[in-house]
């Protein structure tokens, strides 16, 4: 079997581990891949927003299956491209992934089910959204791009000036491009965020471990909102009394709304979840694996990915059992210095060679490069450092323990990942 997984991250470096270990005899390829990825893929030079392209590389040599990493190429209808030929993909089409590229879409659909979220307004003119700010006298606030903005589009104004300023910054000068043409202003929430994904037919949704991350930049939650610093799972609260609870509540309406719209939605299904004085809140919609929470979550996967994928696309997810190793996990993200702002790139990465291969410890690479012979920098999020253990304590540790063997030039890391486990605020 051939497989063709499109994209250069840390989630596709370890959608090609775990794809690579299949009983199915795989052969991965990875477009366009990263310095990780070609140690266990045959990289490929493909414009993976260009459908024609990536399909008239797939007839060509004969690939099996495309797996879709990224949500850009799924948000453009390369799905629907894909289908069009007769071509086995697995990820949503393109109607089923404004539920990512949209959050005006998404926030409209949740309203119209009564599926519990923030209450919310939509703007695209910033002068009517200027006096709608104008109005409100409760802080903070959550203004957001309605369209990609690589997971940093959202931001918490704690007060009326610096709501005044992410509009400005969103909807004049245009941060995020095209993507802040219309916002979502809605009332902000407290309390304990959850990653809550699953595989999905459209008919049955099988959840995953529950999972989070840390998307501020620094430790204590500091800095700028990024791509995310870094993951564990499962939540130790997050039973299955609260996994029952987020099916009935939102998993099973939800699917019923994708019946009554006609939305085809086959695939992982990423969903935001808040908890807010044990209430469950949808906070927002990813099309795909998360990042870093793809890494946390694959090392834990016992079942055969590959015969997740050719279930889903069957439409037989509710005859199939996916395995789970009950094991907690950790990643610490390992980024360039300035992320997600201005950084440099081009340094070399040094002590990836002194990390014995583990079954438990595996280090994803994302933002590198292979130079010659060198292994460089390029990209904000370098690598993902991931461990396995049978504690919290012991895996947090194997996790920066392998992190302090890495060197490269202008490195920034956070210290705390995993601080959330001692805490309950939900």
């Amino acid at each position: 079997m051939k497989v063709l997984v499109l994209g250069s991250g840390g989630r596709e470096h370890a959608l090609c581990w775990k794809i690579a270990q299949s009983k199915k005899g795989v052969q991965v390829f990875c477009a366009p891949g990263n310095g990780g990825t070609a140690q266990i893929a045959t990289s490929i030079d493909l414009d993976i927003l260009n459908p024609k392209q990536v399909i008239q590389f797939v007839k060509e040599n004969k690939i099996d299956w495309t797996i879709v990493g990224p949500e850009a190429p799924l948000a453009s209808g390369i799905v629907d491209a894909f289908e069009a030929e007769n071509l086995k993909i697995f990820g949503p089409n393109r109607k089923a992934s404004q539920l990512e590229a949209s959050k005006v879409f998404s926030k409209k659909l949740l309203q119209k089910y009564k599926i519990s979220t923030a209450s919310a307004q939509f703007f695209t003119d910033p002068q009517l959204a200027k006096a709608y700010l104008k109005t409100k006298n409760i802080y903070p606030i959550v203004m957001k791009a309605d369209g990609l903005a690589q997971g940093k589009g959202v931001h918490i104004c704690q007060s009326k000036q610096e709501a005044f300023q992410a509009l400005e910054d969103f909807m004049v000068i245009k941060k995020f491009g095209d993507a802040g043409s219309e916002i979502v202003i809605e009332d902000f929430l407290d309390g304990e965020e959850v990653s809550f994904l699953g595989f999905t037919d459209g008919h049955t949704f099988l959840p995953m471990p529950a999972a989070q991350d840390h998307k501020r930049a620094f430790d204590n939650d500091q800095g700028e909102n990024t791509g995310g610093m870094g993951a564990y799972a499962p939540v130790p609260w997050f039973d299955l009394v609260w996994q029952e609870k987020i099916q009935s509540q939102i998993t099973k309406p939800l699917l019923e709304a994708f019946k009554k719209e006609d939305i085809h939605y086959r695939g992982i299904l990423y969903i935001g979840l808040l908890i807010s004085k044990n209430i469950p809140y949808v906070l927002e919609f990813n099309v795909r694996f998360g990042d870093p929470e793809a890494q946390v979550l694959l090392l834990k996967l016992k079942t055969d990915f590959m015969d997740i994928v050719e279930w889903t696309h069957a439409g037989h997810l509710s005859d199939l059992k996916i395995d789970w190793d009950p094991s907690p996990t950790v990643g610490v993200v390992m980024a360039s210095g300035g992320y997600p702002g201005r950084y440099e790139k081009g340094f070399e990465i040094f002590g990836l060679e002194t990390i014995e291969a583990k079954k438990d410890v595996i280090v994803f690479q994302a933002g590198s490069m292979l130079k010659g012979d060198k292994l460089v920098t390029h990209g904000g999020r370098v690598l993902c450092v991931t461990a396995k253990a049978k504690t919290y304590e012991e895996a947090i540790q194997k996790a920066y323990q392998t992190v302090q063997k890495i060197k490269f030039q202008n490195m920034q890391y956070r210290s705390d990942i995993g601080y959330r486990l001692w805490q309950n605020k939900k």
